[in-house]
């Protein structure tokens, strides 16, 4: 059924120091400041959004995820997931129009994971960064780093992956579009869409709840990874693991940590995923092979690096 979310809105994570998490997601990761509000957070965005912002950072003593927001198509499917949420038995507050700058009223809920997410509507249009809105170039100049194109998913640790399945499945209407199931037929992961993407927000089964493994962000090629690669060494950035290959999605990646460790990937490709498509199915004895398809093994800063 179709339920009005559109895709991924924004992400604000927290950083312990600004200067340095700004030299990293400008400068080597490529995206591009757009603002700054009286809080001191700072707004950033890939050069492909055409919405002012995607990520926001915040300054904190402590790292991780503050929430992950969702767009949806105007304010009446707003406030009828609104009801639809309450319903669920989450509890809900609404953010008032302005309080991130350009973007409209926000619902605010916390997921049976322990995660905080948002429902907008509502958000400044200042179109691609560099480009026309007619004749565009293929790409604008200036573009720094990794060049990230946008800001595409989150992957959150957390319990009670059952229950945050039916919140978003059955509420907001994403598709179960890649699993992994263990030995006794439980869900242990779980990638959900809401697009034609492989995923648009992803859980592990954790037994500590609200805990952000990595945000994500969209590169074009091959190539452009590689050359994050070299990135990554070029400025003696702390790498996780890659460049490699998922079997989960198929995608092609490299992790790494932002100076506060927050884990960032940047990967390309990867499968696409239509609602009348049955979940593809990964078993917890292969889950080597999934995450990490050519190693086939897992790296244990993967599984237990989290904030």
């Amino acid at each position: 059924m179709e339920k009005g979310v559109m895709r991924p809105g924004h992400v604000q994570l927290r950083v312990l120091d600004m200067p340095k998490a700004l030299k990293h997601y400008v400068e080597l990761l490529g995206l591009i400041e757009v603002d700054r509000d009286e809080q001191g957070r700072v707004y950033l965005k890939g050069w492909t959004e055409v919405d002012k912002f995607s990520v926001v950072l915040r300054e904190a003593d402590e790292a991780g995820m503050d929430f992950m927001a969702f767009k949806v198509r105007n304010d009446g499917t707003l406030s009828r997931l609104t009801e639809e949420l309450a319903a669920f038995g989450c509890a809900l507050e609404e953010i008032p129009a302005g309080e991130l700058k350009g973007c409209g009223r926000r619902i605010r809920f916390v997921a049976p994971s322990g995660h905080c997410f948002e429902l907008f509507a509502d958000k400044e249009q200042t179109g691609k960064w560099g480009l026309s809105e007619v004749n565009p170039e293929a790409w604008p100049r200036g573009l720094q780093g990794m060049k990230a194109t946008r800001f595409d998913h989150c992957l959150l640790y957390g319990d009670n992956l059952a229950d945050t399945l039916r919140l978003f499945t059955e509420v907001l209407g994403f598709s179960l579009a890649e699993q992994v199931i263990d030995p006794a037929g439980n869900r242990v992961a779980q990638f959900l869409t809401c697009s034609m993407k492989a995923h648009d927000v992803a859980f592990i089964q954790h037994a500590e709840p609200g805990k952000f493994h990595h945000a994500s962000f969209f590169l074009e090629t091959w190539d452009d990874v590689l050359r994050a690669a070299d990135l990554i060494s070029m400025t003696n950035t702390s790498i996780d693991i890659g460049p490699t290959r998922h079997g989960l999605t198929h995608g092609k990646t490299i992790y790494f940590f932002d100076p506060s460790g927050n884990r960032n990937e940047v990967f390309c490709g990867g499968d696409y995923h239509y609602p009348d498509h049955p979940p593809v199915t990964w078993t917890a004895d292969q889950l080597g092979k999934a995450i990490f398809y050519h190693d086939r093994e897992l790296n244990e800063r993967f599984l237990t690096v989290l904030t």
